[in-house]
């Protein structure tokens, strides 16, 4: 069994379109704060694998705004729970001429052993490796539109809909986490 270490049912109904084995875990990891995806995934990782003494999968995901050098990115759920998705979105349309943007996540995965894995975050003598996982996706900030989805969906358009405006599975299709579950299910199953 596979645990999906989030608080978010979303991600998981997303995780299992791909990995009808995840289970969720329940675990509020001590986030790390860092300008990058990728540390803040492998800390995660590592600090639910001490917690489940099991393999677990946790992601990190963002909204990253090119005309703010990528914020709010890796500080997009504070940045939703705090300013909240409709400002940001307003404040893009106000400062920026420039509205392209881009989701991304990246997974990592720890299960207490060595990874062979094509990007692996080695840790430190006493950490466990994590291998990472990356999906991105390219649109840009609009007003926001529909009713679906969840955080920053409203407000982020690729290929003409927001994500709030597909179907659950519209959007596992298109999604950044469905690129990085992807991405880990090719290399898990292999």
């Amino acid at each position: 069994m596979l645990r999906y270490v989030t608080t978010n049912p979303g991600k998981v109904r997303e995780a299992r379109a791909r990995l009808p084995a995840v289970e969720q875990l329940d675990f509020d990891y001590p986030e790390q704060q860092h300008p990058d995806l990728d540390p803040i995934a492998a800390a995660g990782a590592r600090a639910a694998y001490r917690h489940a003494d099991a393999p677990v999968l946790v992601d990190d995901a963002g909204l990253f705004v090119d005309g703010f050098d990528g914020f709010p990115g890796p500080y997009s759920s504070f940045v939703e729970q705090t300013v909240g998705v409709a400002a940001v979105g307003r404040l893009c349309a106000r400062e920026l001429d420039d509205l392209d943007a881009a989701f991304r996540c990246v997974l990592g995965y720890c299960d207490g052993e060595a990874l062979d894995a094509p990007r692996v975050d080695a840790g430190g003598d006493d950490d466990p490796p994590v291998a990472l996982f990356e999906g991105r996706v390219a649109g840009h900030v609009v007003p926001p539109r529909g009713d679906g989805g969840f955080g920053y969906d409203p407000i982020f358009e690729t290929d003409g809909a927001t994500y709030a405006e597909m179907t659950p599975d519209e959007k596992n299709e298109r999604s950044h986490r469905g690129r990085a579950l992807d991405a880990f299910a090719d290399w898990h199953e292999g």
